[in-house]
């Protein structure tokens, strides 16, 4: 069948700077540059073209421009060409719409509308180059109080398991299969180095990365992949995942042609084929349900360990939270419809969820009148892209921080959106042997760790800025915080006040 969709991308190539190295060819995991034997010269097919820019980079000549099809739909603002595309696409195939990564829809950026405070002249700035500056975060469940033996000075009150982090800021569940075992590690081997932890996501975790388990999150998921009890005990926590921000209400999916024998092994699905995960985890209907599997990890782990319970942001989601404290969770963690995966339906990404700002905010404010806050440490995830997201984030109540699609930019990500296919040029979203060797782990975790060290040179800038001196007394600190652009409705939730008062 004739597809009626033009390329999404025109590539021109300057045959005057072109050397016929075939570096493009090479570079190209969607087969959009050839050589043609006749004419003697490498060509182009741009109907495959994805736009990662790959070939771009790698032109010895700089030779190669890639640029958006500059064919323009008739001007319609209910019928843009996106929804055009998407239908003839669902014309010509009869099926659900994959995509990668998260939300790109322009709803309001909450961060954005958002302003820090600063001190001047009544109350000091301190200058973090020569005061000590306190970032690290303790997660898990607190008690209200503590009790000290007045004769031997020992501890009276029990203490429930917390993990602690150098830094608010850890890397976002990203599976393997979903991201290539060299991802994996480079998150691992920057987590380690950094003090903070990396999450496995729900895909098990590969031999090789026992020895980071002190620094992970390993996740129990509907298809509990991967799972058995040495998987549990090798971690720092073990997290529950409910749902995820870039799907919620839906089950996982990683497509057969990424189940390679590495991947089937430490899934413990057969290769090749598609690991499917229930949209509800069947043993869960309910709290109480929840609350089983909970008491049922911290025996398995001998209640060394916290507990996390992951999910999407939602409308509900302070009540929900309020229940997943009640039954024993140490950790929440919400994910906002920004948040990224490595395959979801379009139509649920674009059109399911709330913004995690929204979702926070509410979260926080629910526990802390219930007298919860300190039960359960808050994570949130789904679009954090700099320093100024996670020092907003901690003042509207956050805890820590998980970061996914940032760390993928760090490791050369372009945001194509074609995760799904496996075929990912930057060796990012692919479990093909070639593909995957284009990320040198070494490289890969100082790269990351880089990024984790600038963003925490910039939160003591901040918090310097502020007169603060640690991360702990900015935490649900709204008055730091400052709504620019926003409505009386969305002031309110955020529970901040508008610049200027």
């Amino acid at each position: 069948m004739k597809s009626y969709l033009e390329p999404k991308f025109i590539i021109q190539r300057d045959q005057e700077r072109c050397i016929q190295c075939k570096v493009c060819i090479t570079q190209c995991s969607v087969d959009t540059h050839y050589y043609d034997t006749e004419d003697d010269e490498v060509k182009s097919y741009p109907d495959t073209c994805v736009g990662c820019q790959r070939c771009v980079v790698f032109c010895p000549t700089q030779a190669l421009t890639v640029k958006k099809n500059p064919n323009e739909y008739r001007e319609n603002y209910n019928w843009s060409p996106e929804v055009i595309e998407d239908i003839t696409k669902q014309a010509e195939t009869g099926g659900i719409l994959l995509t990668g990564m998260g939300n790109d829809r322009d709803y309001p950026i909450y961060w954005d509308h958002l302003l820090l405070n600063a001190s001047q002249v009544t109350n000091p700035s301190i200058d973090p180059l020569r005061e000590p500056m306190e970032l690290a975060t303790y997660l898990g469940r607190k008690p209200d109080r503590v009790e000290i033996d007045p004769d031997t000075l020992s501890l009276k009150t029990k203490l429930d398991p917390l993990v602690k982090l150098d830094i608010p800021i850890m890397f976002a569940a990203m599976s393997y299969g979903a991201v290539s075992i060299n991802v994996q590690e480079s998150l691992a081997r920057a987590a380690t180095e950094m003090g903070t932890l990396w999450d496995t996501g729900e895909g098990g975790l590969h031999s090789k990365l026992y020895k980071y388990g002190s620094h992970t999150v390993v996740q129990v998921a509907s298809g509990r992949f991967g799972v058995h009890p040495d998987y549990l005990n090798a971690a720092r926590v073990v997290e529950i995942k409910i749902g995820q921000g870039a799907k919620p209400g839906i089950g996982g999916h990683l497509p057969g042609e990424k189940v390679s024998d590495q991947v089937s092994l430490t899934r413990m699905i057969p290769q090749g084929t598609d690991a499917l995960s229930p949209a509800p985890q069947h043993d869960i209907y309910s709290i109480e349900d929840l609350a089983q599997l909970i008491y049922a990890l911290k025996e398995a782990t001998n209640y060394t360990k916290p507990i996390s319970v992951k999910i999407a942001a939602v409308h509900n989601s302070a009540a929900i939270a309020s229940g997943m404290v009640r039954a024993g969770a140490d950790i929440i963690v919400l994910d906002g419809f920004r948040g990224a995966t490595g395959a979801t339906p379009k139509i649920i990404r674009n059109n399911v969820g709330i913004p995690i700002e929204l979702a926070l905010a509410s979260v926080d404010n629910r526990l802390r009148q219930e007298g919860l806050r300190n039960q359960a440490s808050i994570v949130i995830s789904g679009g954090i892209r700099n320093s100024g997201d996670v020092a907003k984030a901690i003042a509207l109540g956050a805890d820590a921080i998980y970061i996914g699609t940032a760390a993928l930019v760090a490791l050369g990500c372009h945001l194509c959106q074609q995760c799904h296919t496996g075929k990912c040029s930057w060796g990012i979203c692919t479990t093909d042997p070639t593909l995957t060797k284009r990320i040198n782990p070494d490289i890969g975790a100082r790269r990351l760790a880089n990024l984790l060290h600038s963003w925490s040179l910039e939160l003591k800038d901040m918090l310097g800025g502020m007169g603060i001196n640690a991360i702990e007394s900015l935490r649900g600190n709204r008055l730091h915080l400052r709504g620019v652009g926003l409505t009386d409705t969305e002031l309110r939730i955020l529970g901040v006040r508008m610049a200027g008062e």
